[in-house]
């Protein structure tokens, strides 16, 4: 009989053996003809992906994605496969979401197995629930596989933990898709201390952003850190405080995260993957040149 331990036996404990017959196997799931899967690619790194959602991908004959899924991970898809991007980003041709819809009802109907892929999670900001109620509405069966979210991704990447005991007791995730004109957003909610703040998107509103979180009373010096494409191997991390966040941001691309907060400063001894960041007196010295 074949055994192995389950545990490195401790101090007191007794190793328990377990034969290799009984253990769990683990069960495929399908992706059936006429049935949309909404993938979550996660932040970037390919080995980030899931099981479920690396052999869905794998039964697909269509797969619509967008720009934020890594070129790792779209080269994991069968040569088969027919690839139709669907991306929005500056400075690309986008695909209006309507069409996006319109493609989803139509090549589920037409009865392929289709695969939906988003970056991150398709429920944190991928407007994932809007696309599956087009399908409900539409009678098309559908199944979602959860992806790591950027926030969560990049920030461990980065070695900034969203929580810690002596820093930051909360975690907020936020959209920079901002309209000072309309803006609805609780501001003094997002500028409490011992919490930590990740936005979305808000690489073009760094100046809005920054005003309103000090004008409703987060300190100026609090410290702020910009993730580019994070988890990547090209991952590059921009360290500075709110008050240098505008500058910081003239030197990162999308996709991008600004993280707030006092857990941002941990980075100095968590950092552990890639040497590409961007410290602190490196942004004064930007600053000085640009003046």
């Amino acid at each position: 009989m074949n055994s192995t331990f389950t545990n490195q036996p401790g101090k007191g404990t007794t190793p328990t053996l377990v034969s290799s017959h009984d253990k769990p196997r683990l069960a495929k799931s399908q992706l059936n003809k006429g049935e949309v899967a909404l993938i979550g690619a996660g932040p970037g790194d390919p080995e980030l992906l899931t099981i479920k959602a690396l052999n869905l991908l794998q039964q697909a004959d269509v797969v619509l994605y967008d720009y934020l899924v890594s070129e790792e991970i779209m080269a994991l898809v069968p040569d088969s496969t027919i690839l139709v991007c669907v991306g929005k980003r500056a400075g690309h041709h986008s695909v209006p979401q309507e069409k996006t819809n319109q493609l989803l009802v139509e090549f589920a109907q037409s009865g392929h197995k289709v695969v939906r892929i988003k970056g991150g999670d398709p429920f944190v900001f991928g407007r994932g629930g809007e696309e599956l109620q087009v399908l409900a509405t539409a009678g098309i069966r559908f199944q979602v596989v959860p992806g790591i979210t950027a926030a969560a991704g990049a920030t461990a990447y980065a070695g900034i933990p969203l929580t810690h005991r002596d820093y930051a007791q909360s975690a907020l995730f936020v959209t920079g898709h901002l309209k000072p004109d309309s803006d609805d957003m609780d501001w003094s909610t997002l500028a409490r201390g011992n919490q930590t703040l990740v936005i979305y998107m808000g690489l073009m509103k760094s100046d809005y952003i920054q005003s309103q979180l000090i004008e409703h009373g987060r300190s100026s010096s609090v410290p702020v850190a910009i993730i580019e494409r994070g988890t990547q191997v090209t991952q590059k991390v921009l360290r500075g405080t709110l008050a240098t966040l505008p500058e910081m941001a003239k030197d990162a691309q999308s996709p991008s995260l600004i993280v707030v907060g006092e857990v941002v400063s941990l980075a100095d001894e968590l950092s552990w993957f890639g040497e590409d960041s961007v410290q602190p007196s490196q942004i004064e010295t930007l600053q000085s040149i640009r003046a």
